[in-house]
């Protein structure tokens, strides 16, 4: 029930970071790490392993807490507690927020890409916009929607929060950059672990069964950096037909055609639809455990 109900406060959007709990813990990793930064995987894994268990402590206590409450109570402050931890809604809204940007001028769909996407969109082609659209909806399917209701299944709050304290971190400090080469890598590491499986679920059902086949989504997945980014971008790009590229760093589904208009949405489609599933079956599992 709580899953559902977290479901329907998605729907509603984000808040403001300035009342976000993941903006919240955002800001306290940067304030952390303004003052214990040190060019060392030591430094960086204590620091990370200490937010990550903060996270999850606090995700325990709170689940402790509201386990006693009558059910009329439990529910909807368990709905509210889980909701920071995913965003299927958002993640839908700003991908079709490109297309529709797309359709008003390129700078327009430049800028809007730009909201969503690591890479440098200022020279962006129309289909390299879509291209970098669609890889993170794929992307962002495992680590926005799929990854935290997983570990919620199995662990309850707190492996929803130490998810999400994880991917947090991975996005502040996963870049293998001079600075985070060392510092970033133990959250790097185990962004890499928790995704592992969710990566590999949501790439098997977004390939479908009248994709290319298993074999080709195999050879594809391990063209990315990440081990595990490949497998939901590769069976989007099998399942459309379309090639995803991020310049000088992969190339996906080589042989398929640039993505048009008709593409970015039907990616949206099929993500929109997975989403969905997942949240009924989350929900529908968490009722049967609980009953």
């Amino acid at each position: 029930m709580e899953v559902w109900l977290s479901a329907a406060l998605d729907r509603l959007g984000e808040p403001p970071n300035r009342l976000h709990p993941v903006a919240w813990f955002g800001g306290l990793a940067r304030r952390l790490e303004a003052r214990f930064y040190r060019d060392s995987v030591l430094a960086g894994g204590a620091l990370a392993l200490l937010l990550v268990a903060l996270a999850g402590a606090l995700g325990y206590c709170l689940e402790r807490a509201l386990a006693g409450l009558p059910p009329g109570f439990r529910y909807p402050l368990f709905a509210l507690c889980l909701k920071p931890s995913f965003a299927l809604f958002a993640l839908l809204a700003a991908v079709a927020e490109v297309e529709r940007a797309l359709q008003k001028n390129l700078a327009a769909g430049r800028l809007a890409v730009a909201r969503i996407v690591s890479r440098d969109a200022k020279r962006l082609d129309p289909p390299q916009v879509r291209m970098a659209a669609l890889s993170s909806l794929a992307e962002n399917l495992v680590d926005s929607v799929v990854a935290p209701l997983f570990y919620y299944l199995l662990f309850g709050l707190p492996g929803a929060y130490v998810y999400r304290a994880v991917n947090t971190l991975d996005a502040l400090w996963g870049y293998p950059n001079v600075r985070y080469r060392s510092f970033g890598r133990v959250a790097a590491r185990l962004d890499d672990a928790l995704n592992y499986l969710p990566a590999r679920l949501v790439g098997v059902w977004l390939l479908g069964r009248g994709g290319p086949g298993f074999r080709a989504l195999l050879g594809e997945a391990e063209k990315t950096p990440s081990p595990n980014a490949g497998w939901p971008m590769a069976a989007l790009a099998l399942r459309l037909g379309v090639r995803l590229e991020k310049p000088r760093v992969y190339v996906l589904n080589p042989g398929g055609r640039e993505p048009g208009a008709g593409d970015l949405r039907r990616g949206l489609a099929a993500a929109r639809l997975f989403g969905y599933l997942w949240v009924f079956v989350a929900g529908a599992v968490r009722m049967g455990v609980a009953g």
